[in-house]
């Protein structure tokens, strides 16, 4: 078993490709990052709203709120997290993990408040750390007890893969964004829980995306034996990222056969 989605739900380009809403997302894969909640709590209704438009076995990934992740670098933010878990709990059924995206600034010595934090929240809950500090790619002492403590409390340790973005030719403004923006660390790829969830972040040259990629589908395979991953595709342009999924799911059908035929979106040359 595996889960394969995408970092949102809907786009503007995507309406001509059939997709307009969640519901629609929701035919084409089976979960999605939720970064909509890093930037705001969505209302109560909205929550209900997304309840509505998906099954019980779609699974969304949302992430933690800057206010605790970021400006309050989790610490005095119980009343926060508490807000955050009760507004999403019409989901709780549904959420694949809770995905804790944490700034670059937030290093080793953050390490016990890291620990306080996952130690208090509530255990029905599967639950994902992403970090960006240096020293938590250096196979140091810092990333040592990174890992260990990750893996007592059975928490994921998020993966992120962005060669292909920092390898291609920046070409166009969507790369030379992307390459701005997105971490440039290390790929360690390991396990420290039951659902290791990674992140790829694609560039707009499929062939060299699928040279990265080859690599994933012997890894994803082999922990899908005793875990169950999750697997984010990303592009530059996120408007174009059927181009991706066209690209590299008859490499996730070959290894993984229950996720079936690619999802039935045309491609974006056939439109535009």
């Amino acid at each position: 078993m595996i889960y394969i989605g995408l970092p949102q739900w809907s786009h503007p380009h995507w309406v001509r490709l059939g997709i307009t809403s969640l519901e629609d997302y929701a035919r084409h894969f089976n979960c999605v990052e939720g970064n909509t909640t890093l930037y705001a709590l969505p209302k109560a209704e909205t929550v209900s709203r997304w309840h509505n438009m998906t099954d019980d076995d779609f699974r969304f990934c949302f992430k933690f709120p800057a206010t605790i992740s970021h400006k309050a670098a989790l610490r005095q933010c119980g009343d926060l997290t508490a807000e955050f878990l009760d507004r999403m709990s019409p989901l709780a059924n549904r959420i694949g993990q809770y995905w804790l995206q944490l700034p670059a600034a937030f290093g080793p010595a953050d390490l016990p408040a890291l620990w306080n934090f996952l130690d208090a929240l509530p255990k029905d809950f599967t639950y994902g750390v992403e970090v960006r500090h240096a020293s938590f790619f250096d196979k140091s002492a810092g990333e040592q007890a990174l890992n260990r403590g990750l893996h007592q409390r059975g928490v994921n340790r998020v993966i992120l893969d962005s060669r292909p973005v920092h390898s291609a030719k920046p070409d166009n403004e969507a790369i030379r964004d992307a390459q701005r923006k997105k971490p440039k660390v290390p790929v360690h790829a390991l396990v420290t829980a039951n659902n290791p969830l990674v992140r790829f972040i694609g560039s707009n040259d499929m062939q060299q995306n699928q040279l990265f990629f080859d690599v994933w589908l012997k890894t994803l395979s082999k922990w899908a034996q005793n875990t169950t991953p999750y697997l984010f595709l990303h592009t530059p342009d996120i408007g174009q990222v059927q181009d991706l999924v066209h690209a590299l799911w008859p490499g996730l059908q070959q290894a993984f056969p229950a996720v079936g035929n690619e999802p039935a979106i045309p491609k974006q040359n056939s439109l535009f």
